[in-house]
């Protein structure tokens, strides 16, 4: 599965660190590229600001999104994302602390594939990431690459 690269977009630097420790800890090897906020997601997607001249036709192959996120939100990513026709099919799976009706209401109608509540305690925390590499990475079939 190491091929698949994910991008994680998240702001806290601890859930940063157990996100990842989690996914290695699980075996999903795949290439990880952190975004620490909206703008620098939206950049590494469409190739602008520090990401000029990436190479735009490699893109994730599932992004997990926080939505409490500085510059601009985790909702505004989204949107961003479902608009742009290189990005609509996209994997994303909302990955966050908030447990606000509104914000996975939201999250829906703009488009998410999935909302999970980040656990507290590490172990479920690992518990879930697993889950959730293994059914976006190993056994989803995405929309094939154009």
């Amino acid at each position: 599965m190491s091929e698949k690269m994910i991008l994680l977009v998240e702001d806290n630097s601890d859930d940063e660190a157990l996100t990842i420790r989690a996914l290695k800890m699980n075996n999903l090897l795949n290439e990880i590229v952190v975004a620490r906020d909206g703008a620098e997601a939206l950049d590494f997607l469409f190739g602008t600001g520090a990401y000029a001249g990436r190479d735009t036709t490699n893109m994730p192959e599932l992004v997990l999104l926080d939505l409490n996120l500085p510059k601009l939100s985790g909702l505004d990513v989204l949107k961003r994302i479902r608009s742009d026709a290189r990005t609509q099919l996209l994997p994303v799976v909302v990955l966050t602390t908030s447990d606000e009706d509104r914000d996975r209401v939201d999250s829906y109608r703009l488009g998410a594939n999935s909302y999970i509540g980040k656990p507290v305690n590490f172990e479920e925390f690992s518990k879930s990431v697993r889950q959730l590499g293994v059914y976006w990475l190993a056994l989803n079939i995405g929309p094939p690459h154009t």
